[in-house]
């Protein structure tokens, strides 16, 4: 059966909305309705399907459903559904509790749960899905209290610099402050969670020490040796309580010094220690507190709080989907969930870019929860396997990671610790099995150095059969931003290969990445930039990864990378996903949809593995689109409206020399801004002219002392734009920056009045047909994947996006179509020429007959290029990328031309 589009299920939900009466029939229906076969349908209502404990009462397909109806208290019976043993044995994806007025559901895999009257349920159906295909994004529930505690430390470090004069002047006083931090960080933690004593290190200080702080900093010096004594014998009376932790955190060395206390910092601290640290996240405290501890990111805490969802993008599909099917898989096999054990005992994570360590603890926590589902699972099928749970077989000894910064390396390794405590007291809870932290026997794989100089083999060695996943969210900085250290570091990298200097600084990890897994078992996922998959950066690094046998096996198309912390980050992210070439399905990730691909290209979409280079003319037959006129004057031959109104009261006759100025700004948001033209024939009689000599005289002087060779070839000529692309004619103008929120890019039909600036794209002698096409959702699709982008907006370029459009030659009826479409277009917008095009078009404002018109071109264009109408942006750029790849291969048949060559260094 093909799969259904949304708007296919939506229409078979609705006919279930708003009946007088529903009974168990109910169940059946809505699975019809997603998609689900009729035979297997039936078969679940006969019963033969059916795997509920009690078939009168309840309903449940492996994998699909579990269905009760009650007339008890509909909460608590879900809640205990969640947990039962037929649920988790058969992988149930949904929960369904209803008394036939309200129902509840809750979906297993994101842990959402969603409740409304039954009738409405045409109003909830996307929460139901998966059901027809179309997988969700995972979300977990998030506390605050990290930022609390780290805005807490973040007074505690102030106090500790006031008190310490010069503590930051050098390389041993930043890294002994950084340390001393760390082991804050583990006694705060270790005195809630049952490592130490409750409360132990906190009441320590208070009742040991002086109010104004003048003796604790010998205090803590002699507790940190303490903690790293293992006879108690050996340790002062007043600290013999305390554990040996072990010698890796609390080694005494002369580079740790402990720093002087006040009364204020010992208040501080005090206070700290009353904060609950008991259910604090690893996974992304320790980012807020480098923070703390480094200068100028205090102000972007809340940028370091990054949410579990975003991180599991890039495990899931990665590694953890795969596992957990075959798990499930293995539900009724002893001898393949031992197998699996051994499996991800073996698994190796590796984040070269690994911060404060926040994907590698998320990592260490997912595979440890697959080993407790496995043990628990063994547990059933035999008794006698749980006296063999003495402790993990996953260690922390295989997550690596690889970090430039001093204090996040030693919080990297503090995170992973805390996770392993974390993740024991669950396995105790399950197992009433205690598993100690301490001693600290394991000393973690994270090491410092900058990882695009390093031999990641030297960190993680790759023997080519060992299955490794490499993660993260390298540093992300553009081309034309970087530091000198920065650019040199892509010789390393390169050594001997031709690379652009254009490339994103992240580019590295992705090449490095490559060179890594190339011809080996090894995966990669990293969060980047969108960037890297628009425009030219996607000729510039891709081909090189591709040639070496790698694939996209999925990738996240740009969404914002959010966070739940106060001050909410929300830079546009993609995630790509690297392996091997391989048989293996691929994905596509897009509005929390799953979307099957055949083969993922640099644009993350699933179509030909092109790569878009600059053109000096159309790829179809499309008229010449030009870069707007530059003037290069100083602004002596642009007006604003004051200046415009002044010249003209004092001297009439210059008039006919002025024109309206428009770039993407101006017809945007209707500004006003003009421009001296004159002509080459008209320049004699525009000087007579004493205000229009004077500016002329400016724009001369100006350009005379302009380094530019072709700037200063023009001083002789002031009167004319250095470079001209205007003529007296009808034009479409297309801003060259665009918001990424717009359906549409605005684009603008203007008169012969009007000359388009160098901030935008004309075309002249233009007709109607071209704006219908320019402003279809077709040509969106193509500008948004080829075209790049300028901070978060759309950037339009006439090399890049419009003269590589793929487009076949029309035929004048299709012509006529698309003219009498722009034209309502327009009539529209003129019926609403009281707003701007930016106010038009606003996603949330936008005018509904605005929204129609636009639709009707939508349809035309697409069936230009199909048959059938698209579903998705994502089909219009599969066949936009097969036409691209038919239309350049027939071109070089025809007239093979020299493409243009990579800037190399």
């Amino acid at each position: 059966m093909a799969k259904l589009s949304l708007k296919a299920v939506e229409e078979r939900v609705a006919p279930l909305a708003g009946r007088e009466n529903y009974d168990r029939e109910f169940i059946f229906d809505l699975l019809l309705a997603y998609g689900k076969p009729q035979g297997n349908v039936t078969r679940l209502r006969n019963g033969s399907l059916n795997v509920a404990l009690d078939p009168t009462t309840e309903v449940a397909q492996k994998n699909v459903v579990y269905f009760k109806d009650t007339a008890d208290d509909a909460l608590a019976v879900i809640e205990d559904l969640k947990t039962a043993p037929a649920v988790v044995r058969f992988s149930t994806r949904f929960v369904i509790v209803t008394d036939y007025v309200d129902l509840i559901a809750h979906d297993t895999k994101t842990n959402e749960t969603i409740g409304f009257p039954i009738r409405e349920i045409d109003q909830h159906f996307t929460f139901f899905l998966p059901w027809a295909g179309m997988e969700k994004a995972q979300y977990v529930a998030e506390s605050h209290a990290d930022v609390k505690a780290a805005e807490r430390m973040g007074k505690l470090f102030d106090e500790l610099l006031q008190a310490n004069p010069g503590i930051f002047d050098d390389e041993r006083g930043r890294h002994s402050l950084n340390i001393f931090f760390t082991r804050l960080l583990f006694c705060f933690f270790a005195e809630d969670t049952g490592i130490f004593t409750d409360n132990q290190f906190t009441n320590a200080i208070g009742s040991q020490t002086h109010a104004d702080g003048s003796d604790l900093a010998e205090f803590l010096t002699d507790l940190f040796e303490a903690l790293d004594t293992a006879d108690p014998v050996d340790k002062p009376k007043h600290l013999a309580d305390f554990p040996y932790v072990n010698g890796r955190l609390f080694t005494v060395g002369a580079d740790q010094v402990v720093p002087r206390f006040t009364k204020q910092a010992r208040a501080e601290l005090i206070a700290s220690g009353t904060l609950i640290w008991r259910d604090i996240n690893p996974d992304i405290f320790g980012s807020m507190f480098q923070a703390i501890v480094t200068p100028g990111k205090r102000s972007d805490l809340g940028q370091h709080y990054t949410s579990v969802p975003n991180i599991l993008k890039t495990m899931e599909p990665l590694f953890l989907d795969e596992l957990k099917t075959e798990i499930n898989g293995a539900q009724d096999s002893e001898r393949r969930l031992v197998r699996l054990l051994d499996r991800i005992a073996a698994i190796k994570v590796f984040d070269p870019a690994c911060g404060s360590g926040n994907f590698l603890v998320i990592a260490y926590k997912e595979l440890r929860k697959l080993e407790h589902a496995i043990l628990e699972r063994l547990t059933e099928l035999s008794p006698s396997h749980q006296v063999l749970w003495a402790d993990s077989k996953i260690t922390i000894e295989n997550f690596y990671g690889i970090e430039i910064d001093d204090f996040a390396v030693e919080v990297a390794i503090l995170s992973l610790w805390i996770a392993k405590h974390q993740m024991n007291r669950d396995f105790r809870e399950k197992f009433r099995v205690e598993i100690p932290l301490i001693p600290l026997k394991e000393t973690g794989q994270i090491r410092p150095g900058n990882a695009t100089r390093m031999d990641w083999n030297t960190v993680c060695t790759n023997d080519g059969n060992s299955e490794i996943y490499l993660i993260g969210n390298p540093p992300y900085v553009g081309a034309k931003v970087q530091t000198k250290e920065q650019k040199a570091d892509f010789d390393y990298v390169f050594e001997r290969r031709m690379y652009s200097k254009n490339l994103d600084y992240i580019a590295l990890w992705f090449v490095k990445g490559a060179d890594y897994i190339e011809g080996t078992r090894a995966e990669l996922a990293f969060v980047t930039t969108n960037s890297v998959a628009q425009g030219e950066h996607v000729g510039l690094m891709f081909p090189m990864i591709f040639e070496k046998g790698v694939e996209i096996g999925f990738a996240y198309t740009s969404f914002k990378w959010e966070n739940n912390a106060k001050r909410n980050a929300g830079v546009t992210v993609a995630v790509i996903g690297l392996r091997n070439a391989s048989s293996k399905p691929k994905h596509i990730y897009t509005d929390d949809l799953q979307i099957s691909a055949e083969n993922i290209n640099g644009y993350l979409t699933d179509g030909a593995m092109v790569s878009i280079e600059r053109r000096r003319t159309p790829l179809g037959p499309l008229p010449e689109m030009a870069f707007g006129s530059m003037p290069r004057d100083g602004g002596g031959l642009i007006l604003s409206p004051l200046e415009r109104a002044e010249l003209l009261a004092s001297a009439p006759e210059a008039e006919p020399f002025i024109k309206r100025y428009v770039g993407s700004s101006e017809v945007i948001n209707d500004g006003e801004r003009y421009c001296l033209w004159i002509t080459d024939h008209e320049a004699a009689t525009a000087r007579e002219i004493p205000p229009v000599a004077e500016r002329l005289r400016l724009v001369a002087e100006e350009r005379s002392h302009s380094k530019a060779a072709s700037t200063a070839a023009f001083a002789v000529q002031p009167h004319r734009f250095v470079q001209i692309s205007y003529k007296p004619t009808n034009s479409i103008i297309v801003p060259s920056v665009s918001s990424e929120r717009r359906r549409y890019i605005p684009v603008g039909y203007l008169g012969p009045e009007s000359v388009v600036s160098n901030l935008a794209y004309a075309v002249y002698d233009a007709e109607p047909w071209l704006f219908a096409l320019l402003t279809s959702r077709m040509h969106m699709a193509w500008t948004r994947a080829v075209g790049g982008q300028l901070e978060t907006r759309l950037r339009y370029s006439n090399t890049i996006v419009y003269n590589n459009f793929p487009v076949l030659p029309l035929s004048e009826t299709a012509k006529e179509e698309l003219a009498l479409s722009a034209l309502r277009v327009l009539d529209v917008r003129e019926y609403h020429c009281e707003q701007t095009l930016a106010e038009l078009y606003d996603p949330v404002k936008m005018p509904q007959d605005l929204r129609d018109a636009h639709e009707e071109i939508d349809a035309l264009v697409d069936s230009i290029y199909s048959k059938k109408p698209y579903e998705t942006d994502e089909q219009r750029l599969s066949d936009l990328f097969v036409l691209y790849e038919r239309m350049t291969a027939e071109e070089a048949i025809k007239a093979p031309a020299n493409k243009p060559r990579r800037t190399v260094k």
